[in-house]
């Protein structure tokens, strides 16, 4: 997936509210927002590089937006829209090995009233859900975690996919890892031990469960690699 316009490197000051952080381009102090709702724990420390996009569009509030930060010498893409529209292409192009050659895809899902899945896919008259998380955190050397705080969302998501299977459907749930140069994955157990549970719950009911990493610079980020899940 490329960026649409070429990023702006900068550095960054603070993040507040959430959505928004200030960056330094150049000697112009600018206010961006940032598209991620979640701690983003580990990637907020003063002067870290960051790199953002310029929008032309008048009727955008905020000209610029947070893309990616490099923080411990790994570049993180922090933008949680993103993050299916990077997997849409790995499908579209087969670059998860688990889920070549497919039919059709189809984008946000609802499997109930209550919950919608990010993709529906068909092969072979076979249907599957695939549902993806953004991971951001990695705290320990070369891996990274998910989740960066609790999340009673994703436990939902967990035990929806597990009434999916019940169904007839097929399921995954795909960790996509906006992190270089990460080998392993984990469920960061320490922030959310019902995520956890859940988790196991999960693949032992038979979800899927797959985390890749991507290749990122300011042009483009790309899935490349499947990364290996431990669950210790």
């Amino acid at each position: 997936m490329k960026f649409t316009e070429k990023l702006i490197k900068g550095k960054l000051i603070k993040r507040y509210k959430r959505f928004f952080v200030d960056v330094k381009l150049n000697k112009e102090i600018i206010t961006a927002h940032c598209p991620n709702t979640g701690s983003m724990m580990g990637l907020l420390n003063e002067n870290n590089d960051v790199y953002v996009s310029k929008s032309n569009n008048p009727k955008r509030k905020l000209k610029y937006g947070l893309e990616l930060i490099k923080a411990k010498n790994n570049l993180v893409g922090i933008n949680t829209h993103k993050a299916n529209k990077i997997v849409n292409h790995a499908l579209e192009n087969n670059l998860i090995t688990e889920l070549k050659d497919i039919d059709l895809i189809t984008p946000e899902v609802f499997f109930n009233k209550e919950t919608r899945f990010d993709f529906l896919i068909q092969k072979n008259k076979k249907k599957t859900f695939i549902e993806v998380k953004n991971v951001t955190l990695f705290r320990y050397k070369q891996t990274a975690e998910f989740p960066d705080a609790v999340t009673s969302r994703g436990s939902k998501h967990l035990l929806t996919l597990i009434d999916a299977i019940k169904k007839g459907y097929k399921t995954y749930l795909i960790f996509l890892i906006q992190i270089e140069n990460m080998k392993y994955f984990k469920i960061a157990k320490d922030i959310d031990s019902n995520y956890y549970k859940n988790y196991l719950v999960a693949k032992k009911a038979g979800v899927n469960f797959l985390a890749y990493g991507c290749k990122i610079n300011a042009n483009e980020i790309y899935i490349n690699k499947r990364i290996k899940i431990k669950d210790e």
